[in-house]
């Protein structure tokens, strides 16, 4: 495959590169998808200007370059290579530039931190030289073939900073989490490098136990920005990455609404898709898909565990897509996996109406006043404990849609 730049690896079907480096000013970066057989034609025939290297290949380049950048050498791992007038290849390693960015950008600081970095690849020989560099006081690596592995990281009871370098929780196994944060005391920030979830089960719950957290897309957005001044010889403020970041991050997050039945989700969502430009998904429309029939004649055939099993499913399918909004059903929030789920990828807002103006038509569980009351006070402080944002639609479903939008697009972060 022949392409001036581009991101080269083994298998790139969900990267978000191209439209990074579009956004940076170069159109013509594509994806480069080679198998280990074929990696030695393309390094050889140079038929590139410049390229990124990810996963497996940041190390097995690096016999084909001309040059190493000092970090690059010491790290031992390259994702960044240009070829230079006279035809020599150098290379770079930018990573370790998009991880210190991460840090500083989430306020958190390596000097003087005992760190523990899950993983041995290239990604953590990056982490380890950062912390070097940072002064960290003390570093170990935890690796499932070890020295230390993850049963030895848990006696690592002092440590201060956890990063993520390992795989685990990457979309489409969103539910994975390398390791249990609450088992360190003294643990003060959690670093991930995932950026696909926006938020991976490790940065949720360094969330909510007050952590400090960085999850892995600035990280991206920055080594692409430093990538891409190597590629062309010039020099972009830092400001660029978080106008990419902003951008991106309105683009890509899902808005999933929850509250109770007949407060108007399904409405609002409507009115925030058209507003937005993202595309509306009914969860209990895919229930009803996946039964073939209405969500009553679940309820009656096979009754309420059925159902919810059937929303955890679509639960998962919807909150793994990007760019949508979903309306959930009002008991989603029963489940503690679904809210789980939903929140990976962007806020979830609960959507609020009085109670006496809920509509109860077609609602299995909420059959008249009384019942809508037992549920309300069994709900409400679920829907408030999981939200994002909380927005009143006891008027004007076009308004509440407004304010969620414009609540949502001017946060820095979510």
């Amino acid at each position: 495959m022949s392409t001036a730049y581009g991101l080269l690896g083994r298998k790139l079907p969900y990267s978000f590169s191209p439209r990074i480096h579009g956004m940076l000013g170069n159109e013509s970066y594509g994806l480069i998808e080679l198998s280990e057989d074929e990696l030695d034609v393309f390094m050889k025939k140079k038929e590139f200007m410049g390229i990124n290297v990810t996963i497996p290949y940041k190390q097995a380049v690096i016999p084909y370059l001309d040059e190493l950048s000092e970090r690059a050498a010491y790290i031992g791992a390259v994702n960044t290579v240009v070829k230079r007038p006279d035809g020599s290849l150098f290379g770079d390693n930018t990573d370790y530039l998009g991880m210190r960015y991460m840090a500083s950008s989430a306020g958190i600081s390596i000097k003087g931190a005992r760190v523990l970095i899950l993983g041995s690849g290239g990604t953590s020989l990056t982490a380890r030289k950062l912390c070097e560099d940072e002064g960290a006081k003390s570093v170990d690596i935890i690796s499932r073939k070890g020295p230390l592995d993850y049963k030895e990281a848990l006696k690592k009871k002092d440590t201060e900073l956890i990063v993520n370098t390992t795989p685990l929780g990457t979309y489409p196994e969103n539910e994975g989490c390398p390791i249990d944060i609450n088992a360190f005391p003294k643990l003060t920030s959690v670093m991930d490098v995932i950026y696909n979830p926006r938020r991976t089960r490790l940065i949720m719950e360094a969330q909510r136990l007050g952590l400090k957290n960085a999850s892995g897309l600035r990280m991206l957005i920055a080594q692409a920005k430093y990538a891409h001044e190597e590629f062309f010889d010039t020099s972009l403020p830092d400001s660029v990455i978080e106008d990419i970041y902003k951008e991106l991050k309105n683009e890509l997050m899902n808005i999933s609404l929850i509250g109770m039945p007949g407060s108007g989700k399904t409405t609002v969502a409507k009115e925030l898709s058209r507003l937005t430009g993202k595309s509306f998904y009914d969860m209990d429309e895919r229930v009803e898909q996946k039964a073939g029939m209405s969500i009553p004649e679940i309820f009656a055939r096979y009754g309420e565990k059925y159902f919810r099993d059937l929303e955890h499913e679509a639960c998962c399918e919807l909150s793994r897509l990007t760019g949508a909004v979903i309306a959930t059903g009002g008991g989603v929030v029963l489940r503690d996996d679904n809210m789980i789920e939903l929140r990976q990828n962007g806020p979830v807002v609960f959507v609020e109406r009085e109670l006496e103006r809920l509509a109860m038509g077609g609602r299995p569980l909420s059959k008249d006043r009384e019942a809508l009351k037992r549920i309300y006070a069994e709900r409400i402080d679920k829907y408030h404990s999981y939200a994002d944002l909380e927005i009143r639609n006891d008027d004007s479903p076009t308004e509440a849609a407004e304010s969620i939008k414009e609540a949502l697009y001017e946060a820095a972060d979510y």
